[in-house]
């Protein structure tokens, strides 16, 4: 499969506009410039200079347009001696990766509300290894109350003219996920980070399948920035589909037949919360709970590729990735035994399923430059993905060429093959080999496909019981969820119809695939 050109989104800094430094601050002593620090102020305008103590040391800090910079300030020496030059090295942020303020104060248990001021405060986002993000702090002291407000005025300044960040957003969230853990995960990890940020939030819920769904139909979005679901990859579906809905009927367009979607209003912020969160883990590179809540809070969006499943014309709904045969009997299997921990769950789903692995009977069609092409076949499992997938058991993704934005989707088809072969191939996603190197496996890069199934069902003993069968048809696996479908299924790629909350991740090392491209 072609690799594609991967598309990188700038930022710049929307700052406020600039002012002249106090007179309060320019009265501060402080060692005069470097050709480094003029050359820099030649090219970015200072707003405010003034002394601090940073990490218990006396330092020369410069507020510029961009950055906050600080240099120890050491006793003189004489000329030419470059004994201690190394403790003069410059340090910086980005203002860009702050996103609070707060002023430090020293309370004790007398004084609950305020004590002796300290200094300021800031809140960091610093990024990891591995596509994380942590929030760190930093110090700036100064117990002159008159120095400190001018500066923290101005960093609020500074902070509120970032357009992306959220003020206010609304929150579902799903009980159920996983272990029940949302609600603890929720309060105990994201919502202090977002109180701490100065984001308003509106918490809903979720008491069934389809609530939101319901909400967003009707509810009122004009006052929020963005919408955040806290759950698994159900959940985040849901709600995708459900603002992609909304969207379409504000619009004006009938919701059950749609050709060309319109683009949801507000981004989704997805929190993993759920057993595999794979949307999460695609979107961000990592299922870790404070750096979905991080790109959220700094206004990382990026646009990101949707499909749409339809029947004999009629929408079904709006989704990310799907699967037929082998991964949808493995849901509809799991959904049975919901008693069981979502781990136990999941395995004895799949080992149940590759018990009785069957065959279907299915013609999937691609489509490219507005010609068909069809595959006909008896296939284990039809995979049909416009994100990359990644999970805990695929750690390259189930997709690993797929990317978020590359206005393409990969169809992966496993053909009829024995029982120990198409285990070695679902082994290979969790390893660094090619998962896709076997010769029943093939893969396509398209934007269109058709799921048609046979009149008969070959390979079938009519005599087997079939638990994942049902009067509604058989199951596909739809981003997590359960989607029952008797007839032909049509698939489309919209191309960077959702915003989600979420910055560019490095790119995953992957083995050289080998793909037919239509």
């Amino acid at each position: 499969m072609p690799r594609r050109r991967r598309r990188s989104r700038v930022s710049a800094l929307e700052g406020g506009r600039e002012e002249e430094a106090p007179p309060e601050a320019a009265a501060v002593p402080s060692a005069p410039l470097t050709s480094q620090q003029q050359t820099e102020a030649a090219a970015e305008r200072i707003l405010l200079r003034g002394i601090f103590e940073i990490r218990r040391g006396s330092c020369d800090v410069v507020l510029s347009e961009r950055a906050l910079r600080w240099r120890p300030i050491l006793p003189e020496r004489p000329a030419g001696d470059s004994k201690y030059d190394w403790l003069c090295k410059e340090e910086f942020i980005e203002l860009k990766d702050i996103f609070s303020v707060k002023l430090k104060r020293r309370c004790s248990v007398k004084q609950q509300r305020s004590g002796t001021l300290l200094g300021i405060t800031l809140f960091i986002c610093l990024k990891k290894q591995q596509n994380k993000l942590k929030n760190s702090t930093l110090d700036l002291i100064n117990l002159s109350e008159d120095h400190c407000d001018i500066w923290f005025r101005q960093f609020k300044k500074i902070l509120a003219g970032f357009p992306n960040r959220p003020k206010s957003l609304k929150i579902f969230l799903n009980p159920q996920s996983h272990k029940k853990e949302a609600t603890h995960v929720y309060h105990e990890k994201v919502e202090p980070l977002l109180k701490l940020a100065g984001i308003k939030t509106d918490v809903t819920i979720m008491e069934y399948e389809g609530h939101a769904l319901s909400l967003l139909k009707e509810c009122e979005l004009q006052g929020f920035d963005g919408v955040v679901c806290v759950g698994g990859d159900g959940s985040a579906s849901e709600v995708a589909h459900a603002l992609l809905l909304r969207a379409q009927k504000n619009a004006g367009m009938e919701t059950d037949r749609i050709l060309t979607p319109v683009r949801a209003q507000l981004p989704l912020g997805l929190i993993p919360a759920g057993s595999t969160n794979v949307l999460a883990h695609s979107l961000h590179g990592v299922p870790h709970v404070v750096t979905a809540t991080l790109h959220i809070i700094m206004g990382h969006v990026q646009l990101v590729d949707v499909c749409t499943f339809s029947t004999t014309g009629k929408l079904l709904r709006f989704g990310f990735s799907a699967m037929f045969g082998f991964g949808g009997r493995t849901l509809a299997l799991a959904e049975k035994y919901r008693w069981m921990s979502p781990n136990q769950r999941r395995d004895f789903a799949v080992v149940k399923a590759l018990a009785k692995l069957k065959r279907e009977q299915r013609s999937p069609k691609s489509d490219c430059n507005d010609q068909w092409q069809m595959i006909q076949g008896q296939f284990l499992n039809v995979s049909i993905m416009a994100i990359p997938c990644l999970c805990s058991v695929a750690p390259r993704g189930l997709a690993p060429t797929t990317r978020l934005n590359n206005g393409s989707m990969a169809l992966i088809i496993a053909r009829n093959t024995s029982r120990s072969e198409f285990i070695k191939h679902l082994k290979r996603y969790a390893s660094v080999k090619n998962q896709f190197n076997f010769p029943f496996v093939e893969t396509y890069t398209v934007e269109e496909v058709k799921v048609h199934p046979r009149n008969n069902t070959s390979g079938y003993n009519p005599e087997e019981e079939d638990e994942t069968a049902s009067e509604n048809g058989f199951p596909w696996n739809v981003d997590g969820d359960l989607m029952e479908v008797s007839s032909e299924v049509h698939i489309r790629l919209h191309p960077r119809l959702i915003s989600l909350y979420g910055g560019s991740m490095e790119e995953v090392n992957d083995s050289k695939v080998t793909c037919n491209c239509f």
